[in-house]
């Protein structure tokens, strides 16, 4: 169960200090999209979104996306923000996660991966060797079949993880 469970939990980006971070000695930071910063297919950044885009980059921290979608989806996303962005990650692979980490320049060992799903995002970072932050979707209403499958799993995870 190791491998599902994440270093941090947070309700939201929102809540994540960037002074916390800097004392954890994070200096890169890979962010899903999709209900981890914000809602499931929002077209673009929303205000809390960009928020902590900025201030990650206030306290000298790389943010990267980094999502298992489409490039269209991905590219759309990120034109505003302008920031390294990878898409079909094919999370929990970690191929392109690491790949990501070498080309920002970062050491494992400073590199957090926040996203909301256990599955991909917390088993991907951790398999990466990378510590990792799950954060409370935002939004499950859109999700299709296959996701709210996939959340009633990690229910079940997170309850023995976490008693």
């Amino acid at each position: 169960m190791k491998k599902f469970t994440p270093t941090y939990v947070f309700d939201s980006i929102s809540d994540i200090d960037g002074d916390f971070l800097k004392r954890e000695g994070i200096s890169c930071v890979l962010l899903d999209i999709d209900n981890t910063l914000v809602p499931d297919n929002a077209p673009c950044p929303d205000a809390r979104a960009e928020a902590f885009i900025e201030l990650l980059k206030r306290k000298g921290i790389k943010p990267c996306l980094i999502s298992n979608n489409k490039q269209s989806r991905v590219e759309s996303f990120n034109a505003k923000l302008g920031l390294k962005a990878v898409h079909r990650a094919h999370k929990p692979l970690t191929r392109k996660m690491l790949r990501a980490v070498k080309e920002l320049g970062a050491k494992k060992e400073s590199v957090l991966f926040i996203g909301d799903q256990l599955l991909t995002d917390i088993y991907a970072g951790n398999r990466c060797g990378i510590r990792t932050c799950l954060v409370t979707p935002i939004s499950l209403e859109r999700e299709n079949c296959f996701f709210k499958l996939k959340r009633f799993i990690e229910k079940k995870v997170l309850s023995r993880n976490f008693r």
